[in-house]
C-alpha cells in the first residue's frame, strides 16, 4: 500500500472518528463474510458503526485522541465499533452478541473509555453497568422518594397541627358556650 493511500485512509478514519470519545476494539477473525454483513447489519440496527482496520493505521488516527490508548498492544487488523445511545449500551449489545452462536469468534481485543484503556475484561464488566436511561430512571426514582417522603412528613405533622388546633376551638366554644 503506497503512502498516499496509507495517508488517504488514516484521515478517513480521523474524521470518521471525530467526536467519538468511547470504542471497543473487537476480532472478528473467525467470521466469514456473509457472518461479517449480517453482524454489521445487526449494529446498524442499533445505531452502531463497526469497520475493520490495520492497527498501525488506527494508532495514526487516533495519536494524541482519547482513544488512542485502544491500541496500543495490538497488531493486525482489527474492527472497531462505536456509537449507540452511549459506551454502556455499546458494550451490552457486543457483549450479547459475542454470546450468540451465530457469531462465535467474536470476540474482545479491548476499548478506550474516558481517556483509558479498557481490556477484554473491563469491557464485559462495562456491559453490566445500568445504561444512561436505566440511571436517569435510578436516579427519578430517587428524588420523587425524597419530596413524596418530605411532603408526606409536612403533611403528617399539618395534619397533627391540625386536629390539635380543630379540638382547642371547640374546647373554646363549649367552655363559651357554657359559660
Amino acid at each position: 500500500m503506497s503512502k498516499l493511500v496509507k495517508n488517504m485512509l488514516v484521515e478517513d478514519l480521523r474524521t470518521r472518528l471525530s467526536g467519538v470519545g468511547d470504542l471497543i476494539v473487537v476480532s472478528l477473525g473467525k467470521l466469514d463474510a456473509i457472518q461479517t454483513s449480517q453482524l454489521r447489519q445487526t449494529l446498524r440496527k442499533k445505531k452502531i458503526h463497526l469497520q475493520m482496520v490495520k492497527n498501525s493505521l488506527a494508532r495514526r488516527a487516533t495519536l494524541d485522541t482519547p482513544l488512542a490508548p485502544a491500541f496500543e498492544k495490538h497488531e493486525g487488523m482489527l474492527a472497531i465499533a462505536w456509537g449507540g445511545e452511549d459506551v454502556v449500551d455499546l458494550a451490552k449489545e457486543l457483549d450479547r452478541l459475542s454470546g450468540v452462536k451465530e457469531f462465535e469468534g467474536f470476540e474482545f481485543r479491548g476499548g478506550a473509555l474516558d481517556g483509558s484503556r479498557l481490556e477484554p475484561a473491563d469491557v464485559k464488566s462495562v456491559a453490566k453497568w445500568p445504561s444512561r436511561a436505566e440511571q436517569l430512571s435510578l436516579l427519578c426514582g430517587q428524588i420523587a422518594g425524597l419530596g413524596s417522603r418530605l411532603s408526606g412528613q409536612i403533611s403528617s405533622l399539618g395534619g397533627v397541627l391540625a386536629g390539635q388546633i380543630s379540638s382547642r376551638v371547640e374546647e373554646l366554644e363549649k367552655s363559651g358556650a357554657a359559660s
